[in-house]
């Protein structure tokens, strides 16, 4: 797991240790399979560690959602947190500290969340509120039934639902906007792929490999208005974990702006590289 070498009582640590507290909690009281407690525990991760700790979301992406091994993760993280190793130099630990936490890594530490972050907590926030009021009763001594209190509730969701998938439609072609126009063959990508990154474009490249991977599973117009994101299509995969250290990068390149390093781009490839050869047979 990662975790910053040592924590100060400073602002950032603090919100660092809260927002894995919180998690843990949400992780803790959460139901078998509850898919919502676990979006909420990973926001609720993101916005105070950033992606520090990707085994943790790891499990709280699955289907359904692998909430021991997420507690566990946090408890341990909270431990380390907690009983720090003492140092006959606080000063260089507070300046090595300082140096980690300037590191790109953590830059997610020093943003406030995003509007997007701030209005899906609202909504929930909200949702919560309402049910909470209707499960309270109307009037005195009055009691909603719970068919209705779950009635409304789905029905909350469905606009809810509605809203999300309609943003989300065209999400691939914005995330594929730089391999080209229309339709492609998965080795059409696989050529652009290997053209980027020659000309040492890895961000460009590994979106390229992507495509690929992604075409090679759900068909040539995955990426054409498909409500899908490259997650969930990968899902389609018989082993979708293997594919982790293509995706990874992949997010981190296109959702947080980082870049590729070569080494990070050679496992991507090698991972890429299952779905290439079967193509290549063929057009051979």
């Amino acid at each position: 797991m990662s975790l910053p070498v040592s924590v100060a009582a400073d602002s950032t640590a603090t919100q660092y240790r809260q927002a894995v507290a919180d998690a843990l909690s949400i992780v803790e009281s959460a139901q078998p399979g509850d898919v919502t407690a676990a979006h909420h525990a990973a926001q609720v991760l993101i916005a105070g560690t950033g992606t520090t700790q990707p085994e943790v979301l790891s499990d709280l992406g699955e289907s359904p959602p692998n909430f021991k091994d997420a507690a566990s993760r946090l408890q341990a993280v909270l431990d380390v947190i907690d009983n720090p190793a003492s140092t006959s130099d606080p000063a260089l630990a507070q300046s090595r500290l300082q140096q980690v936490m300037s590191m790109h890594r953590y830059d997610d530490l020093h943003k406030p969340p995003s509007f997007l972050d701030r209005l899906s907590q609202w909504i929930q926030d909200r949702i919560n509120e309402f049910l909470k009021a209707m499960a309270g009763g109307i009037g005195p001594g009055g009691v909603v039934p719970a068919w209705v209190v779950y009635a409304i509730a789905l029905a909350v969701m469905a606009v809810v639902a509605i809203v999300v998938f309609r943003s989300a439609r065209g999400r691939l072609a914005g995330e594929f906007a730089a391999v080209g126009a229309g339709p492609q063959a998965p080795a059409d990508y696989f050529t652009e792929a290997d053209r980027l990154a020659a000309k040492g474009d890895r961000v460009g490249a590994i979106r390229a490999l992507c495509a690929a991977v992604a075409a090679t599973l759900a068909g040539e117009r995955t990426w054409e208005g498909s409500p899908l994101t490259v997650r969930e299509i990968f899902r389609r995969a018989p082993d979708p974990a293997s594919l982790n250290p293509l995706l990874r990068p992949f997010e981190a390149a296109v959702y947080g702006g980082r870049e590729v390093d070569e080494e990070t781009y050679e496992q991507a490839v090698a991972v890429a590289e299952r779905f290439r050869t079967p193509v290549v047979e063929k057009a051979a």
